[in-house]
């Protein structure tokens, strides 16, 4: 094998863990605390576990965000849906926003604990030191884009079942109706409009300029509140 090559799966190891990891146990999450307010649908599926091999979805938890991530920088992915049997919960509405928020809760608290570990990785010169560092930055970096990219308020996204569960009974309605047209205009806008921009001469990626920010502000957060000097893309 080529140093190349070699470079290029070491490269990719180590993004593809933090992907992988951040986006199953996202969908981890959502079945526990669907099991804990009573809907075991995912539990008796073996779908509460955080073994990532029962989450992933090829196209959703690899290749889509490997493809993101190398061409416009920015990484969305998705594993196996978990089944939510919203009418077995105790509280159907009041129960399906912390189901819903469970995901990107678990992709925040997985970049304030990669964070923490960042700070307890040797500063020495040497192979396996580096490869952890960046294993940490990019888990802080994705679980941060993930949850905040999920938490955007339309369905299916976690935030559009959020806003479907706290609005009032007809603007709830009038945003779940949203939820058969929600995946394309996600596409449009991640993929379509770029592309489209590309061509134009012109940047019209629109994800971008709204959540960047957004998510640039809360890594430095979590930077911030581990006191790590270290962190960072």
């Amino acid at each position: 094998m080529s140093s190349e090559i070699a470079g290029y799966l070491q490269v990719a190891a180590v993004i593809a863990i933090p992907i992988i990891l951040a986006i199953t146990l996202h969908e981890a999450a959502h079945g526990w605390v669907a099991w804990k307010c009573g809907d075991d649908t995912a539990y008796r599926l073996g779908r509460v576990t955080f073994n990532p091999l029962r989450h992933i979805d090829p196209m959703g938890t690899i290749i889509l965000p490997a493809l993101l991530v190398f061409t416009t920088g920015f990484m969305f992915g998705y594993a196996k849906p978990v089944p939510v049997n919203f009418r077995r919960l105790h509280q159907p509405k009041r129960d399906m926003v912390l189901v819903a928020a469970a995901g990107p809760a678990t992709n925040l608290l997985l970049a304030l604990v990669s964070a923490i570990l960042l700070r307890f990785v040797p500063n020495a010169d040497g192979m396996a030191p580096a490869i952890l560092a960046a294993m940490f930055k990019y888990s802080v970096y994705f679980n941060v884009i993930l949850a905040i990219f999920n938490m955007i308020p339309l369905p299916p996204l976690d935030g559009g079942r959020v806003a479907v569960g706290l609005l009032p009974y007809p603007l709830s309605m009038y945003l779940a109706r949203l939820e058969r047209f929600g995946m394309i205009i996600l596409l449009i806008a991640l993929i379509g409009l770029p592309l489209i921009g590309q061509q134009m001469g012109v940047d019209l990626g629109i994800m971008s300029w709204i959540l960047r920010p957004i998510a640039d502000y809360v890594e430095g957060l979590i930077y911030f509140v581990t006191g790590n000097t270290t962190g960072g893309q």
